[in-house]
């Protein structure tokens, strides 16, 4: 099966990005496919590079590039949101005045096309964190 992944929560206020993460694993040794990871709202800070959790933590961010290397899946994230929340790639930093990007490694910035994409094209869409 064809999974679609959204995650909408904030990765420091709600567990939404972590569960998405464990699921992912568990359905990707079941044998079910998931060739894209949408973060959409405050989730987009999990792909905040200059997040720096303590050292007695998981940091959240280096496990989703782990999971999408190991696995070759996108990991998108919602180009407004981000932006808005002040996570960006050198490229819109630029474009938007700033000195600099931050958005990590394994991770691009797209709009909602991508979403719309992985829905149409998948067999089933699972959201962590609330609604869209």
């Amino acid at each position: 099966m064809k999974l679609a992944v959204v995650i909408n929560g904030s990765p420091t206020a709600s567990q939404a990005a972590t569960t998405a993460l464990r699921y992912i694993d568990a359905a990707l040794a079941l044998g079910h496919q998931v060739p894209r990871v949408f973060f959409y709202g405050e989730s987009v800070h999990t792909a905040n590079t200059l997040t720096t959790p303590p050292q007695d933590e998981s940091n959240l961010t280096q496990r989703w590039q782990d999971l999408a290397q190991q696995h070759g899946i996108e990991l998108v994230v919602c180009i407004a949101a981000a932006v808005r929340r002040g996570v960006m790639d050198s490229r819109e930093a630029k474009r938007h005045e700033q000195t600099a990007g931050n958005l990590a490694e394994g991770f691009e910035l797209s709009g909602l096309g991508q979403l719309i994409d992985a829905t149409l094209n998948a067999d089933r869409v699972i959201t962590f964190g609330g609604q869209l």
